[in-house]
Order: C-alpha cells, then sequence, then structure tokens
C-alpha cells in the first residue's frame, strides 16, 4: 500500500469527473434546503450514512476483489432512481479512463472489457484502489469523502458560500466519515449479501426531478 495513492486517487482533482456532480446539493439548494453551513452540515451528515455508507460498501467489497458482476448487480439494486443509475455509470465509465491510464491492470481491463457502458462507480473505485495497491478501507474512506466533499464543493459555487466554512464542515464530519468507512469495509468483509443498503429516498426524488430541469449547473 501506499499513502501518496491514496491521495492521489483521493484528490478532487482526479479527473474522474466528479466536480460535474452536485450529489443532489443542486436540487436541495433550490427547494431551500440548503441555505446555509449549517443545512450543509446537516445534507452532507444525512447522505453520507446513507447512500455513502452504501456505495463505500461496495467499494470496499471491489477492493477485496469480490466479483464485480455481483457487485454491480448489487449496486443497481440499491440505486432505485433511473437517474441516478445512469449518473453512476457515467461516472464510472469516467473514473476508469483515469483509473487505466493512471494504474495499468489486467483486472481493470477486464473490468472496462465486461461492462462496456460503465459499471457503476463505487464498483470501480474499489477495482481502482485495487490495481494502487490500495486496501478495502482505503476505498471505502475515498468513497466517504466524495460523499461528503461534492456536495460541499458544490454549495460554495451554488450558493456562493464562504468556502472556508464549507471546509470547516468537512472537518466536523471527518469522525463520522471514518466511522462509516470502518462499518462499510467490515461488512464487505462478509460478502456481497452483508452490503449496507441504507437509502435516502428523497435524494432518489429529488434527482429524477433535476434530471428533467432545462437548465442547471450540475449533471446530477
Amino acid at each position: 500500500m501506499t499513502r501518496s495513492a491514496l491521495l492521489v486517487l483521493a484528490d478532487g482533482r482526479f479527473p474522474a469527473g466528479g466536480h460535474a456532480h452536485s450529489g443532489g446539493a443542486e436540487a436541495a439548494v433550490k427547494a431551500g434546503r440548503i441555505k446555509d453551513a449549517d443545512d450543509l452540515e446537516a445534507f452532507c451528515r444525512g447522505r453520507l450514512h446513507t447512500t455513502g455508507l452504501t456505495s463505500a460498501g461496495l467499494a470496499a467489497a471491489a477492493a477485496y476483489g469480490l466479483d464485480p458482476h455481483e457487485l454491480d448487480a448489487a449496486a443497481d439494486a440499491r440505486t432505485p432512481s433511473p437517474a441516478l443509475r445512469a449518473a453512476s455509470r457515467r461516472l464510472g465509465r469516467q473514473l476508469m479512463r483515469a483509473a487505466r491510464a493512471t494504474w495499468p491492470s489486467p483486472e481493470l481491463d477486464a473490468l472496462a472489457a465486461a461492462f462496456p457502458r460503465g459499471a457503476h462507480q463505487p464498483v470501480v473505485l474499489g477495482a481502482t484502489a485495487r490495481a494502487a495497491g490500495l486496501g478495502p478501507e482505503d476505498a471505502a474512506h475515498c468513497v466517504a469523502y466524495e460523499t461528503v466533499g461534492g456536495p460541499a464543493t458544490a454549495v460554495v459555487r451554488l450558493l456562493g458560500l464562504d468556502p472556508y466554512r464549507a471546509t470547516a464542515v468537512l472537518a466536523r464530519l471527518a469522525p463520522e466519515m471514518d466511522h462509516v468507512a470502518a462499518r462499510a469495509t467490515a461488512a464487505a468483509r462478509e460478502g456481497v449479501e452483508a452490503l449496507p443498503a441504507a437509502s435516502a429516498p428523497l435524494l432518489d426524488l429529488t434527482a429524477e426531478q433535476h434530471a428533467s430541469w432545462p437548465v442547471r449547473l450540475f449533471a446530477s
């Protein structure tokens, strides 16, 4: 394992396409559910312990080397929103391109061949972590961080929120990110059937609404 590889993978500048997605924050801002840093913290905490936990489990399982076909099917079953399923596969395709260029691997090549239209993003992230010499908990940490980091960055752009306050939100959530990563890794160790399936119905509903907007800043 290399700590530097973990930093590269978790870096927001890694060209995996996440900068174009708000993680539901754009719809929440428009609906008035995020107006300031306190609202952002509540939104991120809810996302972290639901979809974040679920995605972290999938990524950790992929990093363990579990069957990617089973994991992709599990991701599909845990993503009821068609808009979010499509976004996850788009992000998976983009991440795969970046991963194969950065950490060439027969496993990544095989995954790309098996899913030409893109595997779900958490599955690709876990496989990428594995190719980079990282462990399951590293993969889970990456997912936990991007689960809250994406919305925080988006809200800075959407509301003109003070970036220092947005960063402080992430810092306050750090212990919870660690907890989610540990839970996800422990579940992944038990196999696909034990993976978390926490959901956030409001995120699913607003994702469908957001996808129908004629004008929007973020893809999802």
